[in-house]
């Protein structure tokens, strides 16, 4: 088996004594709790609809031009308290978090304490002066602002009201079960909220849910003397969804349509997309088993069905990843993200003649679509292209097909255009950058740089990381990253602690600062482990053969990849191959038990928290797009169920769950505790009252010491 490695010193250490004189980590440093340990950034962006960008600095927020050495002064907090002044309302202690509208106009939120509620103000440079534009309930959320017209919709509750000046409007008067203007389907599909504004402003789309067909699932208040039940809406695989609608409410008119997606009920509703006309709205009516796209055309005025623009099929699967994106100034041809050759890549259609063509192609994936330029002939978007641990920046011409790599440097990058699409800020971290920000010309080279962040882990007793490269039984490369204590001798042997996540939607190993791990691992290296991670087939951003082989068997190929691992750290002359344990969260959990109980040779301790023990406790949306239901896939279900394995546990294994979790439910643990008494078997076991999914906060803290405690016990 091939590997290659290449070694990154986040610092060398030249001898013990000089190692001493650092810092030591502590667990409230691997609990997220001292930003001190991280590098320092800076507020860096551009003024809207110019090529100055601005930052802020002594109270101030300074503007300098691209290519001035000198910043001026745009704005301060006393001019802002000034013009607070003038109409009678709160001075200000710190610089709010404005929003540029252009040039000259900002808008921001602040709480009016006289009247109890929160201000959306708006803050002009040319007649120096604020202004309040309208007030939203303290209570409200999910605050969606269209422009310019400046209207907020916002929910409370289960109810959607939009504030449009001193006009305050209930939108909705909805049952106990059915809830407007929020996020669906349980954020699967790149949903991440529910209300979506026409260009104009003047109707207002919402996503409107019924729960009432969904179980209730208790989850337990501890805090009053008397616990009492706080019960969710939990739609478990193979049982009844909830049903989703998209309604649509006129501001002018106060009317109201539903769309008309048809049936059955039982689908997803995705990537909701309006018509720059303001005429039509766009969705990706998915269904229930995930395999058939369909994005349609329908009225926005009476709700009607018009067409389908395309249909997406796939054997296993079919995951949306957001909205069209219609191009500057046409209503016919927009932008789609699809994995249609194998990899994510940029589509264009046309809603007129249907026609597709294929934008970027390639074996890598298109990670984020970043935009336009104003004329609308060049896209921006982010890709793997380079290599899959890196994050780059290009602008692609849309007419000609000339592509140019903005982002230089190896490493993860971000990058925001200025208003012409002539410079380009470009914020980054490598395995030897902490964090840089700089800005780029059209052509990638580099103008000047604005930021240089110093790595604030040199002043701790850190040891080196090692990324490298395994093979997977059918030919793909996996990634590794392997750290080193701080005083590493290699004629000792080393426990070995192998953090896993494993699962979808996540890509462990970066190259970015720390190459993507966080402090905890380096706390547990500094603790005298060796600390190794593997991104299994199934992770995040390598196309749809790596990740889609998990498909109906969760946990399998995963599993037989991390072997890999194993088999590999047992053949290092440093590593104790009696001494290696696993550690993993929610799907990490899931992996992490898998481990102990398939390979109890090979892993002596485990933790795991909040695990996934049987794919049939876990809901529909997340769970059916890998398993299918239950009634569909039961052997799958049974040669993945953990619940069902807990007679082949050996050795020790601590298992860790937060009592309110709504994601990965409490009873998943509690059942394979059960199964673990009915056959004898001993385990550990630590519940975090009052969480969620993880631990959080000081407490976390705490976690870190028992995890990092129990293998020093045990390993």
């Amino acid at each position: 088996m091939r590997r290659t490695l290449v070694l990154i010193a986040l610092f060398f250490v030249a001898i013990t004594s000089f190692a001493q004189e650092k810092k030591m980590l502590t667990p409230m440093d691997a609990a997220y709790q001292n930003r001190s340990i991280y590098p320092v950034g800076k507020n860096v962006n551009w003024l809207t609809g110019t090529d100055k960008y601005i930052f802020t600095e002594n109270y101030s927020i300074m503007v300098q031009d691209v290519n001035s050495k000198n910043a001026e002064v745009l704005l301060t907090l006393d001019q802002i308290n000034s013009y607070l002044g003038q109409i009678g309302m709160d001075s200000l202690k710190r610089m709010p978090s404005l929003t540029w509208i252009d040039a000259e106009k900002a808008y921001y939120y602040s709480y009016n304490q006289s009247s109890d509620c929160v201000n959306l103000n708006l803050l002009d440079l040319k007649t120096e002066s604020i202004k309040k534009v309208t007030n939203i309930p303290v209570n409200a959320e999910n605050h969606t602002i269209t422009l310019p017209s400046m209207k907020v919709a916002y929910t409370i509750g289960n109810n959607l009201y939009y504030a449009d000046g001193e006009k305050q409007v209930q939108v909705t008067d909805n049952a106990k079960n059915v809830i407007a203007g929020q996020s669906v389907h349980r954020n699967e599909f790149a949903i991440n909220g529910g209300i979506f504004w026409s260009p104009d402003g003047s109707k207002l789309a919402y996503y409107s849910m019924d729960e009432s067909m969904v179980s209730d699932y208790p989850l337990v208040d501890i805090t009053e003397r008397v616990a009492t039940s706080k019960p969710i809406k939990y739609p478990m695989a193979g049982m009844a969804s909830h049903v989703v609608t998209l309604k649509i409410h006129n501001t002018k008119n106060g009317k109201e349509v539903t769309v008309k997606t048809g049936e059955p009920a039982d689908q997803y509703l995705t990537s909701i997309t309006w018509n720059p006309d303001n005429k039509k709205v766009y969705i990706g009516v998915l269904n229930r088993g995930q395999n058939h796209l369909q994005f349609n055309e329908y009225s926005a005025s009476n709700g009607e069905y018009l067409q389908t623009i395309f249909e997406d099929r796939d054997e296993q699967y079919v995951e949306p990843v957001g909205p069209a994106h219609f191009l500057p100034g046409n209503n016919k041809e927009f932008l789609w993200i699809a994995q249609r050759d194998g990899f994510y890549h940029i589509w264009k259609h046309n809603v007129s003649t249907k026609e597709a063509k294929q934008i970027t192609s390639g074996e890598f994936v298109i990670t984020a679509f970043e935009g336009f330029d104003k004329k609308g002939d060049n896209i921006y978007y982010t890709s793997t292209e380079v290599s899959p641990l890196e994050r780059h920046y290009y602008k692609h011409n849309l007419k000609n097909g000339k592509k140019v790599k903005i982002s230089k440097e190896h490493g993860t990058h971000g990058v925001t255009p200025s208003a012409s699409g002539k410079y380009f800020i470009d914020s980054y971290s490598s395995t030897d950058v902490a964090r840089n920000i700089d800005i780029m010309d059209a052509n990638g080279k580099q103008v000047k740089r604005l930021h240089e962040a110093a790595d604030p882990l040199k002043e701790y007793n850190i040891g080196t990381i090692e990324l490298g490269t395994l093979e997977a039984e059918d030919g793909q490369t996996l990634y590794t990253r392997l750290i080193k204590p701080y005083n590493f001798d290699p004629k000792k042997k080393y426990p070995v602690v192998i953090y896993v996540y494993g699962g979808p939607h996540a890509q462990m190993i970066t190259d970015s600062w720390t190459a993507g791990a966080g402090i905890f691992l380096h706390y547990l290296s500094q603790e005298g482990f060796i600390v190794f991670t593997l991104d299994n087939r199934g992770s995040a951003d390598r196309g749809e053969a790596f990740e889609q082989v998990i498909h109906r068997q969760c946990g399998q190929a995963e599993m037989r990849d991390q072997k890999v691992g194993i088999d590999y750290l047992k053949s290092l002359p440093y590593v104790d191959a009696d001494r290696i344990g696993t550690d993993g969260w929610s799907y990490g959990g899931f992996m992490s038990t898998n481990m102990k109980i398939h390979y109890p040779e090979d892993v002596k301790v485990s933790t795991a928290g909040g695990p996934v023990m049987d794919w049939k406790y876990y809901e529909i949306m997340y769970g059916e797009r890998y398993m299918d239901t239950p009634e569909e896939n039961p052997e799958g279900y049974e040669l993945t169920s953990l619940e069902n394995k807990a007679d082949k546990l050996e050795g020790k294994l601590m298992i860790i769950h937060c009592t309110t979790d709504p994601v990965v439910l409490w009873q998943h643990s509690l059942v394979f505790v059960q199964n673990c008494i009915e056959n004898g078997k001993q385990l550990d076991y630590f519940v975090y009252p009052g969480h969620d999914h993880n631990v959080y906060g000081p407490d976390r803290a705490h976690l870190v010491t028992k995890i990092t405690e129990y293998f020093k016990a045990n390993l």
